[in-house]
């Protein structure tokens, strides 16, 4: 009995080992979450376009302005020799005319009605004339300056000097009343230098 009672003893043991779990192994941990990926660095912004120096707006084209100058010029009875004050103006004219781009400059003589028709022709010929060589000798082109003649046909006085008497150069009152048709008249053509 003693040998059943050990077997018992034995079996009673194994039933209650078979019944006393086994203590289950704890939990493993959870795995702690993947470190999040560390942030990859921004992509360096591209460089900088270099900047572009603004092109100036582009200068309006010179637009072509006509520029007039007109001048009288005034000369003694039956002469074509120009006056001091004349030499004056034209003084002015030429300085003005270094500030354009010169295209023609017209010297018209006149004079007055004292004398032939032919005579005072060639008179007012060559008072133009006198004009274009004071130019010149201002250092104006030769070839920008033109002459003509007009003779006694166009007077500025309109007739008032009429009743002064006869026509004559020793008629002082009439000679002094046509000094203002005895002139060249100059006009100068060109375009402003920009």
């Amino acid at each position: 009995m003693k040998k059943i009672f050990a077997v018992l003893v034995a079996a009673a043991l194994a039933a209650a080992c078979a019944t006393t779990e086994e203590p289950k192994p704890a939990p493993a941990p959870a795995p702690a979450p993947a470190p999040a990926p560390e942030p990859k660095p921004a992509p360096p912004p591209p460089p900088p376009t270099p900047k572009a120096e603004p092109k100036p707006a582009p200068k309006p084209k010179p637009v072509a302005e006509k520029v007039t100058f007109a001048a009288d010029v005034l000369f003694d009875f039956d002469r074509a020799v120009v006056k001091p004050e004349g030499k004056s103006k034209l003084d002015d004219l030429a300085d003005k005319v270094k500030g354009i781009n010169l295209e023609v400059i017209i010297a018209i003589g006149h004079a007055d009605a004292i004398g032939t028709p032919a005579y005072n022709q060639n008179l007012s010929v060559r008072r133009a004339e006198a004009i274009k060589a004071y130019l010149i000798s201002k250092g104006i082109e030769a070839n920008r300056v033109y002459t003509e003649g007009k003779g006694e046909s166009q007077p500025v006085t309109s007739g008032k000097c009429k009743s002064m008497g006869r026509e004559t150069g020793a008629n002082q009152k009439l000679v002094a009343c046509l000094q203002p048709d005895r002139r060249t008249e100059i006009e100068v053509i060109g375009t402003r230098k920009n």
